[in-house]
């Protein structure tokens, strides 16, 4: 596809925009100056900022100039969530965040030649800003019925506990980002997911007002959501961030991989960059053989090397083979291995001990007499080797980096016993 429009809904990118038309035009034109801002409210992105992350990519391979926003400024207050008001961070938190979302921004955008991608911080022209300069010089220009009518604004309105100023002056700042990046450096697009409509326009608005020969535009990505109807990008242990630190390569991994079959189809179109062809194909052998998960594998491989990079990303999957006896769990290195393990069942003992015993303490046998009938039916396995004797115990040289035991009932069932003394 050479039109990006086309590519963008094709993939399931495009909500809605200002003037499609225009913006198309504009595009093919081009090259079109574009932003995407991203708030530091916590230490890491998460996966649902992949989906603008890399439509800033995709655009910017399409030859455009992306210019990525890191709130220096915006991320101090935060905006607006629909049920309660957020817990202000202090300057020098939010500062430290700044630095490492940037970081995780960077590697997907290429920043030499024509369309460069840039850094941009909007602490550089809020940070100065007095009061009376920011009431008179943007608040002056927003009418309060309409910022009144957004979505967030409206439903804080209505519960108890209402929405500060401080949080209700969110877009009068966002609105400032619009406007500071045309005049700084002719951005003519903002992109954003569609929860952010009222924000994208509030720029467009401001710039309206002030630079009234402009042609801006604004476009929105979808909001991505499962088919269960719980939020994307959560597990029962919270978010999946982008940070290996807070959530492991592993586990990152395991995410994608166990993407309902009913969304995958979805999540390719929109977060892989396989061509048409080659989406159509896997969404054909996922609908053939869904058991294969074939699509889920190949998403999880692309995003877990986009995100930790090739060598973490085999190193994973060496470690998802290795636990179900297709790789030797030996040679995982130990901070795979316990990354790996840690999305497992498991128990901490002083000592390894029997084999049905450690069945038991894990849960992966109901009791004793349980744990000797699977090993009397050949289904127990201890680090993948299967286990014959109803009275076997674990040895330390059997220890996985001195300290860890991977229990195996069966094919599939897994448990993991950490062995450490005190």
């Amino acid at each position: 596809m050479t039109d990006i429009v086309d590519e963008l809904k094709w993939r399931g990118l495009f909500a809605q925009s200002t003037d499609e038309d225009a913006l198309r035009k504009a595009l093919a034109d081009g090259p079109v100056t574009f932003y995407c801002g991203f708030d530091p409210t916590a230490p890491s992105l998460h996966v649902g900022h992949l989906v603008q992350v890399l439509t800033m990519r995709r655009l910017q391979l399409a030859g455009h100039r992306p210019l990525a926003l890191v709130g220096g400024a915006t991320g101090q207050i935060g905006d607006p969530k629909p049920t309660a008001e957020r817990t202000l961070n202090s300057p020098e938190t939010v500062a430290a965040w700044v630095e490492r979302v940037r970081s995780q921004i960077e590697p997907f955008l290429v920043f030499e030649g024509g369309n460069a991608a840039t850094m941009v911080n909007n602490l550089d022209w809020i940070g100065g800003m007095s009061a009376i300069e920011f009431l008179r010089d943007v608040g002056k220009h927003f009418r309060v019925n309409k910022m009144l009518n957004k979505d967030s604004v409206a439903r804080r309105l209505e519960s108890e506990q209402g929405i500060s100023y401080t949080e209700f002056s969110y877009q009068l700042l966002q609105g400032m980002d619009f406007l500071e990046l045309y005049r700084r450096h002719g951005c003519v697009l903002q992109q954003g997911g569609s929860d952010q409509w009222g924000n994208l326009t509030a720029g467009l608005d401001l710039i309206h007002r002030l630079e009234p020969d402009a042609h801006v535009h604004a476009l929105a990505t979808p909001l991505m959501t499962k088919a269960d109807g719980t939020k994307f990008g959560k597990t029962e242990g919270g978010a999946v961030w982008l940070d290996p630190e807070m959530t492991t390569p592993y586990a990152f991994y395991q995410f994608w991989l166990n993407v309902d079959d009913r969304d995958i189809s979805r999540y390719m179109r929109i977060l892989s960059f396989r061509s048409r062809e080659e989406l159509e194909e896997l969404e054909a052998v996922t609908e053939e053989r869904p058991q294969a998960r074939t699509a889920q594998r190949a998403l999880a491989e692309e995003l877990t090397t986009l995100v930790h990079g090739a060598e973490q990303c085999a190193a994973v999957i060496a470690a998802s083979k290795a636990l179900f006896g297709q790789g030797e769990l030996a040679e995982l290195d130990e901070a795979t291995l316990a990354a790996a393990l840690s999305e497992l069942p498991r128990a901490r003992v002083a000592e390894a001990g029997l084999v049905v015993d450690l069945f038991a303490e894990t849960g992966l046998a109901p009791s004793k007499s349980a744990a000797r009938r699977t090993v009397k039916e050949g289904g127990a396995y201890v680090n993948n080797v299967k286990v014959t004797a109803e009275d076997a115990a674990v040895a330390a040289g059997d220890l996985l980096h001195g300290r860890w035991l991977v229990l195996r009932r069966g094919k599939r069932n897994l448990a993991a016993v950490e062995v450490a003394a005190g």
